[in-house]
């Protein structure tokens, strides 16, 4: 007896198909466009080194009731749900029945009836039952542990839509700004050149000017009047994309400080192999391929038996008023074993097909990191050339504005024609433009290197999003994130 009891227990921790392990992966020991000077700016909320305020509320707002962060916490819940149901199957079903019914038999050709009943007669019975179907192989802790991984997928994904939403926010409010910048810059040339262009007509009235003088200053100032409708109209569209990032309705945007004015948030430090650690969509592709590999223990099962063990207790009686008396009692129990011996290829077809989805899953997370490490890079080496481009185009500013000051001059004196001065602020006018949006694109790409290093900072903006809420009884998963009932374990 003993035996038998050590040999089901044996059997009981079988579990068929491979063990996951995590891949090894080749990590370059640095990345290529590290600056020399970064800051440890883990588990901190890395938008407020802006220091504007408005920004912050915005990202806030954003956290607190964009859909698509919604939508991703209720895809948890999902997953959850899901993975309540698919390890039910390791615990006893119990059940319950009732039935009443009256019946009439056949006469023809009977001396007797059944058990001597009236007829017709009636039936009443009530039953308590119980089913369970028994691991032995591990196929139920294998679907298990695939539904687990996809839990902690899906949870991913939704930090992964937090992350996205933060860096998408700061990136549009930063591009907002260089546009309002360069409505500023539109605006004010084009103010000048009104003036330009009256003292040219009046000039031209008193004969020190030609009509060709005229003409190019009206040019000018037309041109500078055609910009500004496409920068409003730029305004407009990036206002209603944050405004849907934000989870409202289209309209006007409040505004804080100037793309001047905001402070670069430093560098974050990091080596590349963290990267596999904190970035959400290489933990899904990783917790993807977990799911994958623990559906080829539950496939490789299918060839083993399963063992089922049923039973019930109740009482029947042909008479209610005796349906609970001690005689209306009624138990039985069972035990079956049933297993393939020909299926065509059924199951190995399926054992085949989780073989291949874990490698192909396994090619993803390759993918994945590989990926990743070019974001990171691309993203490094973009806001290095960029604090190159913006130095370079200080300096082209200020030299054209000297060059434009110094033509009016020359000018106004009557050293050189008034073609030295248009063509001077001609230049002048589209690379003020260039600076400022070039200002925004730098802002931007630091931002663009937090979204890719990801880092404490998903952490933290997570804290003030929408939360996955856990089901309720007793078997309900903890869900992996922060919502109610979390474990906080991944």
């Amino acid at each position: 007896m003993r035996a038998a009891v050590l040999a089901c227990a044996l059997l009981a921790g079988c579990m068929m198909g491979p063990d996951y392990q995590r891949p090894s992966v080749d990590s370059p020991r640095s990345f290529l466009y590290a600056p020399k000077e970064v800051a440890d700016s883990a588990d901190t909320e890395w938008w407020r080194a802006f220091g504007d305020p408005v920004l912050d509320r915005l990202i806030a707002e954003a956290l607190a009731n964009n859909k698509d962060v919604k939508i991703a916490a209720a895809n948890v819940e999902q997953a959850a749900a899901v993975l309540t149901q698919t390890r039910s199957a390791l615990f006893p079903q119990v059940n319950y029945s009732a039935a009443a019914g009256r019946y009439r038999f056949s006469e023809q050709g009977t001396t007797a009836l059944p058990n001597g009943l009236s007829n017709p007669t009636s039936y009443y019975s009530v039953l308590a039952g119980a089913s369970w179907e028994i691991d032995f192989w591990g196929r139920v802790r294998r679907l298990s542990e695939a539904a687990q991984a996809s839990l902690l997928a899906t949870d991913e994904a939704r930090r992964g839509v937090v992350l996205s939403l933060v860096a998408q926010v700061a990136t549009a409010y930063i591009q907002l700004r260089g546009l309002d910048e360069q409505l500023e810059v539109a605006k004010r040339t084009l103010a000048a050149y009104a003036e330009s262009l009256k003292l040219t007509k009046d000039k031209f009235e008193f004969g020190q000017v030609s009509q060709m003088n005229v003409a190019q200053v009206q040019s000018q100032y037309e041109t500078a009047a055609s910009r500004i409708p496409q920068i409003r109209s730029q305004i407009v569209l990036t206002e209603s994309a944050l405004a849907i990032l934000l989870g409202r309705n289209p309209g006007p945007i409040p505004r804080g400080k100037a793309t001047v004015a905001l402070t670069p948030p430093p560098v974050p430090a990091g080596v590349p192999s963290q990267l596999l650690e904190r970035r959400p969509d290489l933990l899904r592709a990783e917790q993807q391929l977990v799911a994958a590999n623990a559906q080829i223990g539950a496939a490789k099962a299918l060839y083993f038996p399963t063992i089922s063990l049923t039973g019930a207790l109740g009482t029947a009686s042909t008479q209610l008023n005796n349906l609970f008396s001690g005689p209306a009692g009624v138990w039985n129990y069972a035990g079956s074993l049933a297993g393939p011996i020909f299926n065509a290829g059924a199951i190995s077809g399926q054992v085949a097909q989780a073989e291949a989805a874990q490698k192909a899953a396994l090619l993803n997370y390759e993918r994945a990191i590989q990926n990743a490490f070019a974001d990171v890079d691309v993203a490094l080496s973009s806001r290095a050339e960029l604090v190159e481009q913006v130095a370079a185009q200080e300096r082209l500013v200020k030299a054209l504005q000297e060059y434009s000051e110094f033509s009016r001059l020359l000018f106004d004196g009557g050293y050189v024609p008034y073609s030295t001065v248009l063509q001077a602020e001609q230049q002048l006018f589209p690379e003020e433009l260039n600076l400022a949006g070039a200002r925004a694109q730098l802002l931007a790409s630091l931002v663009a290197i937090y979204r890719a290093m990801g880092g404490g900072w998903v952490t933290e903006a997570d804290k003030l999003a929408p939360q996955p809420v856990a089901g309720s009884g007793p078997f309900a998963p903890e869900l992996p994130g922060g919502g109610a009932g979390s474990a906080g374990a991944r």
